[in-house]
């Protein structure tokens, strides 16, 4: 199951959007999982931490679920 997220802007940098959705505490947290090729974006794999993500964006994230980006 995909859980939805809204943000407040247009876009958000990946790193923002899972601390702010409460996923992963630390910019390190997220790094390890980007090194280990953990962390996919619509499917491909995530290789930076500060991609720019957009409404309809689904990052999903080994182990620890996916998430959507929405907007109000």
């Amino acid at each position: 199951m995909t859980t939805k997220i809204s943000i407040d802007t247009a876009t958000i940098q990946l790193d923002q959007f899972l601390k702010w959705a409460g996923v992963l505490a630390s910019g390190g947290e997220i790094r390890q999982l980007i090194e280990e090729r953990r962390i996919r974006r619509n499917g491909e794999i995530e290789t930076a931490k500060r991609r720019r993500l957009a409404p309809g964006d689904i990052i999903e994230i080994e182990g620890l679920g996916s998430y959507e980006v929405t907007r109000d």
